[in-house]
């Protein structure tokens, strides 16, 4: 099985997205920062999500992220799914923050059940061949919507959506060129997916 120790967001400026996702989310190793100057623009093909167990959560990750910097896409409310919003942080990156729960069950907390990445994808059905081959298991598959992966516990958990879905259900447009600015960390890389996504070793980025 292939697990996804961390993912590396390329930016602009590391000292302010270090002190913005420490602020905002209190994230570990699971999501580092490196200098990059690599072109881009638009969409960038992907969202990270934080998966909290209760609305207030949101509510109190989202607002740590909006005081921190993060630029609001969607507000946090309720839908059929659950409870949940969209930021785009100061580097860039569009994080999704969602509970499937709609009620509380006690105070606010800001701990992060689960970090999803999701890959916005052209072909569903190669982009899952590929992912399979490279040694991830499905665990859920919706046609040629939406599938994801078994990681494995305490691991990034990683999923495919189409693009121009992804982006409708982030608030932005899917245009985009240029670089991810996304390594993907794990134990079976390096590689690059059928999306320009680039895979490494997890030993290879352990210094950043």
């Amino acid at each position: 099985m292939t697990s996804i120790e961390s993912v590396t967001l390329e930016v602009d400026d590391p000292a302010a997205a270090r002190h913005f996702y420490s602020s905002a989310f209190g994230l570990g190793g699971q999501v580092r920062v490196r200098a990059s100057e690599a072109p881009t623009t638009g969409f960038r093909g992907f969202t990270l999500s934080l998966v909290v167990s209760q609305p207030t959560d949101v509510d109190a990750l989202f607002g740590a992220a909006v005081d921190a910097g993060a630029a609001t896409l969607k507000p946090a409310t309720k839908s059929l799914w659950g409870y949940g919003g969209v930021v785009r942080a100061p580097d860039g990156t569009i994080w999704q923050i969602a509970s499937s729960s709609k009620k509380n069950t006690g105070p606010a907390t800001r701990r992060v059940d689960e970090i999803v990445l999701l890959l916005g994808v052209t072909d569903m059905a190669g982009s899952k061949r590929f992912y399979v081959e490279h040694g991830l298991p499905v665990a859920k598959s919706f046609g040629s919507k939406y599938v994801e992966f078994d990681t494995g516990p305490g691991s990034v958990k990683l999923a495919l959506y189409k693009r121009r879905g992804l982006a409708k259900l982030v608030g932005v447009s899917p245009d985009g060129t240029g670089s991810h600015r996304l390594t993907i960390n794990g134990d079976s890389g390096p590689f690059t997916d059928p999306d320009g996504f680039a895979w490494a070793t997890a030993s290879e980025t352990a210094s950043l």
